[in-house]
């Protein structure tokens, strides 16, 4: 098993050796990240500073979901947010480069660029999680704890299967990005919000087409014991692990088709 890993473990480290090689770069590269993450904290702090209550959700319950959220696109981001560029690659006939290696097409695209200038959206997340949590009346409980550790990797994983199912269709779909990125970053804003604030046909498609509400929604209404919604219990955020499974199952179907579908650059 760990021979079988050892290219991957090349691979990534390499990556990240010439991310670090020109300091001031990646240190520009990671405060911008920062940015973005504190752009998007200040939305809902400037929401929250005019209204007490939005969705169901006070200041701390919207800090929590926009904190679990983000801590799960950003790690999703982080390992498989490039897929977005195979495009680029289709058009200029570089996929057929991929298939004479050793590497599985999937694993081989994973591990091109390990971008880590995406962890400075990722601290502000941690940041804030860190700030709800301390703050937020909380009956700490084992299931609480255990709750949160599945939100966490369950919501990641959904993101990623978000973000592999999309770079199947880019098979088919080469200049339709816009459509796949509704669903990634469609999803990732989505899942920052009440479920409350979307009318009930957009409630049911972010919860059981694409389940972003898994991802931070659901687990914090459980966690914070708060009424929620009446489409979504709260026992179904225990669910979180299925609906990444469901998820996954979805994106393999979805790359396997694109990846069949591709006939190469000379079409």
């Amino acid at each position: 098993m760990g021979d079988r890993l050892e290219p991957y473990r090349v691979l990534l480290a390499s990556r990240m050796r010439a991310q670090m090689q020109y300091r001031a770069s990646f240190v520009t590269d990671i405060l911008g990240t920062v940015g973005v993450g504190v752009a998007e904290f200040a939305e809902v702090w400037v929401i929250f500073h005019n209204v007490d209550v939005l969705g169901g959700l006070d200041f701390t319950a919207a800090l929590l979901v926009f904190a679990l959220s983000n801590i799960a696109f950003s790690l999703a981001d982080l390992f498989v947010g490039h897929l977005d560029t195979l495009p680029t690659y289709i058009r200029a006939g570089q996929v057929d480069a991929f298939y004479v290696r050793p590497l599985p097409l999937l694993a081989q695209l994973v591990t091109s660029d390990l971008s880590l200038r995406r962890i400075g959206r990722l601290s502000v997340a941690l940041l804030a999680l860190t700030v709800a949590l301390a703050t937020a009346d909380i009956a700490w409980t084992p299931a609480v704890v255990a709750l949160l550790v599945l939100t966490v990797v369950s919501g990641t994983a959904i993101f990623s299967a978000l973000f592999t199912a999309a770079g199947g269709l880019q098979f088919f779909l080469v200049d339709g990005a816009e459509f796949t990125n509704s669903f990634t970053y469609g999803g990732a804003y989505s899942a920052q919000q009440s479920q409350q604030v979307f009318p009930g046909p957009l409630r049911i498609f972010w919860t059981f087409v694409v389940p972003t509400a898994f991802v931070a929604y659901l687990p914090a209404v459980s966690i914070l014991e708060l009424p929620g919604d009446r489409l979504a219990p709260l026992w179904l955020a225990w669910c979180t692990p299925l609906a990444a499974v469901l998820s996954w199952t979805v994106a393999g179907l979805c790359w396997r088709a694109g990846t069949r579908h591709y006939q190469g650059a000379g079409g």
